[in-house]
């Protein structure tokens, strides 16, 4: 990936963890919904933090065990997102978008982790 698509990656995941808190200091304080709240806040914002990781990273599969971590925070979100809509703590309209956001995020990482695999001859 060049440097610009870095940084636009970068904020992109900054903004998407921004949304998550957002949307965390706005659940209720029902219990059930501090639980699933908490969990999305660890979630969502650790998705940045793994991608700013994997621009560091020291080889091919330190970049792609970095990205695949996010990868998994991301199906995490995925998933308390749809908890919180299914508990009927706030409707799909109020969450779509940050739905929708996590599903391109996890296309980019996982095209991210098949080139890497490609170039290193190890997605055969």
């Amino acid at each position: 990936m060049n440097p610009e698509g870095r940084q636009d990656l970068k904020g992109r995941t900054k903004a998407f963890a921004l949304r998550v808190i957002k949307l965390y200091t706005a659940l209720p304080q029902r219990p059930e919904a501090q639980v699933l709240g908490k969990q999305i806040l660890r979630s969502g914002t650790s998705v940045g933090a793994h991608y700013h990781e994997a621009c560091r990273a020291k080889s091919d599969a330190d970049f792609i065990s970095k990205i695949e971590g996010g990868l998994q925070e991301l199906e995490e979100t995925i998933y308390w997102l749809e908890l919180i809509v299914e508990a009927g703590i706030f409707g799909d309209e109020r969450v779509k978008s940050l739905h929708d956001e996590a599903g391109e995020l996890t296309a980019m990482f996982v095209s991210m982790v098949k080139n890497v695999k490609i170039q290193s001859g190890k997605g055969k």
